[in-house]
């Protein structure tokens, strides 16, 4: 099989339990693709093979985590700056498995989290001006332990865009910030996802969900914002 393997430090917890099953000889045959760099060298490091994305014709399955999961599996990805490439892996995978704790499920998109876009550096100023338009609050994000800008793996430039009111259409959002020329892509992700696995902590009692079961066990008002 061809394992499609997402970035942050969900996945690494899925690259790291890959690794040991094909160790312990549980799993054979096994091959990965990595999503940015820390995936692929994670990956390595853990015992698992990898191989380009240009080098593979389908992935099998893709394993990965999210900043923010509403009911329907809109996702919003980013926080490493690595969305870009997670999108492209997710994507072509037959399955998509997203892995994600109860804090991270949400009512509706923008919640908590701004929406990441990575923009091509030499159009970042007009990008801003549109961005604006859609009636998000743009911010250039800045590197830590560096002076400037975060850089993505492929050159790239990276805005936080917050949306005030929150993302009622992710589908509609994502498709309008994305043709804004200049945009190379956001984070909100629609329609891939097929099945979201909710891990539940009680002290040191953890149980896993599916998505659509765990939002029967809260029965969340509709009113409210997030769970």
């Amino acid at each position: 099989m061809v394992v499609g393997l997402g970035t942050g430090s969900t996945a690494s917890l899925a690259i790291e339990e890959l690794g040991r099953l094909i160790k312990q000889g549980k799993l054979k045959d096994v091959v990965a693709v990595g999503a940015n760099y820390q995936s692929r060298v994670l990956a390595r490091q853990f015992g698992v093979k990898t191989v380009d994305l240009n080098d593979i014709n389908i992935i099998d399955i893709a394993f990965d985590g999210v900043d923010e999961v509403d009911f329907n599996k809109n996702l919003l990805k980013g926080g490493g700056a690595a969305h870009t490439m997670q999108k492209v892996v997710d994507s072509f995978a037959k399955e998509c498995v997203i892995l994600a704790d109860q804090s991270k499920v949400v009512l509706q998109l923008g919640s908590t989290f701004p929406v990441p876009v990575e923009v091509l550096p030499a159009a970042i100023s007009p990008v801003l001006r549109r961005l604006i338009t859609l009636g998000g609050v743009p911010e250039i994000r800045s590197a830590l332990r560096k002076d400037g800008p975060v850089i993505t793996d492929l050159g790239n430039m990276v805005v936080d865009v917050s949306f005030p009111n929150g993302i009622p259409n992710p589908a509609d959002l994502e498709m309008r910030i994305n043709m804004i020329p200049g945009v190379v892509e956001n984070g909100i992700v629609s329609g891939i996802a097929t099945s979201v696995l909710v891990a539940i902590q009680d002290g040191d009692n953890v149980t896993v969900l599916d998505l659509e079961e765990f939002v029967k066990l809260i029965n969340v008002p509709t009113n409210e914002n997030s769970v």
